[in-house]
């Protein structure tokens, strides 16, 4: 399984960013792309061509099944910006979405989620890797999330 992190631009500086848990936990089995409206990039339109990818998206209408795949694109970035990347690119609205039926709450300290249920960057990737049978990566990730969280939230602290 391979996870594709379609990241928004703004995110790429940003010490908050989980999606570089993610890529440091998961080594080759993680790649970022840096999601630009104008110019998608090559790699994930072939991805995308050849049926072989679906984008991990919260909804009551998943269009396909999990199992069916082996790469997923999560949108890294806030709510607000996952959104504008979906609106504003045909691509991402044409692929097979997946969903989480997972009963984790977030427990990301540094931002607020915004949606009802919402999962950061992280935490998405730890429940598809946990809904793919990779209990290993997806402890080792939740390990290091979780020191993420603890060091974040004392650093927080006055």
């Amino acid at each position: 399984m391979n996870i594709i992190l379609l990241t928004h631009e703004r995110e790429l500086a940003k010490g908050t960013n989980t999606g570089n848990i993610v890529l440091d936990s998961l080594g080759e089995r993680a790649t970022r792309i840096t999601w630009q409206r104008t110019e998608p990039s090559a790699t994930l339109l072939d991805l995308i061509e050849g049926q072989s990818v679906a984008l991990l998206y919260p909804s009551d209408e998943t269009e396909s099944d999990i199992s069916d795949f082996e790469h997923f694109v999560i949108l890294d970035g806030t709510w607000q910006q996952s959104r504008k990347m979906i609106n504003r690119s045909a691509y991402l609205q044409s692929m097979p979405k997946v969903s989480l039926r997972t009963t984790r709450t977030s427990n990301f300290a540094l931002r607020r989620n915004q949606v009802e249920g919402g999962l950061c960057t992280a935490e998405c990737a730890i429940e598809l890797l946990k809904a793919k049978r990779e209990f290993v990566l997806g402890a080792s990730l939740e390990e290091r999330y979780t020191e993420f969280n603890i060091r974040s939230n004392e650093s927080k602290k006055p």
